[in-house]
């Protein structure tokens, strides 16, 4: 896991079990997950969308998913291949956050991440391989102004 300044965490579950997960997740404060997977689904038990957002309110922390924020599947590749293709690949991704939903998804992240620790799933457990890298990029550029930071998070 990664922090960043911005009040925002990147966490990837690769290679973990739920419980070792959520006890990270614990113990770095996180009050609200957000998940930035396309489609939340999950052949590692525990975290599919409803088992994930089950196991999170057990111990009160919040979740949300925010497919507006997933990364096309056709993108998906670059994030893995060599320096030419990852450019390549969080060139493409960045464009589809000018997308109006996903604009707003990344304006909502930093307003809430104003008030409250939150961490911003995916699969990859290599943060710079993944797209979350972008999201949070762009979150901790976002200037929050007082009336915006007003209006409450989808």
């Amino acid at each position: 896991m990664q922090a960043t300044s911005t009040g925002l965490l990147g966490v990837g579950y690769e290679g973990r079990n739920l419980s070792e997960f959520v006890d990270q997740l614990i113990a770095d404060s996180v009050e609200h997950l957000v998940d930035v997977r396309l489609t939340p689904i999950s052949r590692k038990p525990g975290f599919s969308k409803n088992a994930l957002r089950e196991a999170l309110a057990a111990v009160g922390i919040g979740y949300e998913h925010r497919p507006e924020l997933g990364n096309p599947r056709p993108n998906r590749a670059g994030f893995s291949g060599d320096e030419r293709a990852l450019h390549r690949a969080r060139t493409v991704y960045a464009a589809t956050l000018s997308e109006p939903a996903a604009a707003q998804a990344v304006q909502d992240l930093a307003v809430m991440a104003q008030s409250a620790r939150v961490a911003v799933l995916c699969f990859e457990a290599d943060q710079d391989r993944c797209h979350r890298h972008v999201v949070l990029t762009h979150v901790a550029k976002r200037r929050v102004s007082k009336a915006d930071s007003r209006r409450p998070a989808r």
